[in-house]
């Protein structure tokens, strides 16, 4: 079993389409075997059949206009011929004062060179105590436990420095170059990203999408992972080039079951949205932890206001040379 940048890439499109309207489209997503199952979050929204592929596209034509959409999460999986992916998304819907959440999953299987759909479902999250009388408190109870038995379900790991890479224009490219060559390129620039990491210190935490998250003991271990990265991506003669953005923040983080958490990653996103491609930024923190680094210099310092944080914050281009 493993994460799959190709089905998230197939989910990214399809949804795209629908918040888009080009719902013509949407037919080929999906299996037209009988097996389909489409399942909706309306009493009667449970079809399947061959003829759910036909009526996909009018289905999503009903949709009201959509004026913003957030990914909220977003992740899948294959494990030979069979893969899932879920999402949530924030959508403000047309003719609704508030954006609702939206749930989707996907169940795919293998038909021919492609991944066809054979299960969708969506819903809208409800209170367990509205529609059930009660709530569901069982998973939290098992995971508050293991917490207060300190079985390391959560644990701080102190200052490290958090490196974020994504890639600009994927989706274009993605829809460019189709699913298989895509996905080809997406794992085999994975592996680059993640063998530079444990080069430099670090730990490669994981994927996502088109990026990765990693994590250093020191700012400098991560500034000079960053500029190895742009390097590696930059000397590659395979077509199309990738435009590599990084963005580094340092502070004391959390990990859980193997994962990152906290403000500290939140910023380090933040940062790598704000670079172009073939850049480095960091953050005023992690630039003062090098200062005096004779061979790490730095330019371009803006203030910069960030979504979930107070106040202005300075960031810094950190220069390489090719």
């Amino acid at each position: 079993m493993r994460r799959s940048p190709e089905l998230l890439a197939v989910s990214r499109r399809l949804h795209q389409a629908v918040l888009t309207g080009n719902t013509k489209i949407l037919p080929g997503f999906f299996s037209t075997a009988e097996e389909m199952r489409f399942i909706g979050t309306a009493e009667h929204e449970y079809w399947s059949g061959s003829v759910v592929s036909k009526g996909v596209a009018d289905f999503f034509q009903e949709v009201p206009d959509i004026y913003g959409a957030e990914e909220i999460e977003a992740e899948a999986f294959e494990n030979g011929e069979t893969g899932w992916a879920s999402f949530v998304h924030r959508i403000h819907f047309a003719g609704l004062p508030e954006p609702s959440i939206q749930r989707t999953t996907f169940v795919f299987v293998l038909d021919g060179a492609g991944w066809k759909i054979v299960q969708r479902h969506g819903s809208a999250p409800i209170p367990n105590i509205v529609h059930m009388g009660t709530e569901q408190t069982a998973i939290q109870r098992l995971v508050d436990a293991a917490r207060d038995e300190g079985l390391s379900l959560e644990q701080t790991e102190g200052l490290a420095s958090v490196l974020f890479t994504d890639l600009e224009a994927s989706t274009e490219l993605a829809a460019a170059l189709g699913d298989a060559r895509w996905s080809s390129l997406i794992n085999d620039h994975f592996h680059v990203i993640e063998d530079i990491v444990e080069a430099h210190g670090g730990q490669f935490v994981k994927s996502l999408g088109d990026g990765t998250l990693s994590s250093f003991p020191s700012a400098q271990q991560a500034l000079r992972a960053a500029i190895k990265m742009q390097k590696a991506v930059l000397s590659t003669k395979r077509e199309p080039h990738l435009g590599l953005r990084v963005g580094i923040h340092t502070g004391d983080v959390v990990q859980a079951s193997g994962d990152f958490f906290g403000a500290v990653v939140n910023k380090a996103a933040r940062i790598a949205s704000m670079a172009a491609a073939g850049e480095i930024m960091v953050s005023d923190v992690t630039r003062a932890m090098v200062v005096g680094t004779r061979d790490l210099e730095f330019s371009d310092t803006i203030s910069v206001s960030f979504k979930g944080f107070e106040g202005q914050h300075l960031v810094h281009r950190l220069q390489w040379e090719p």
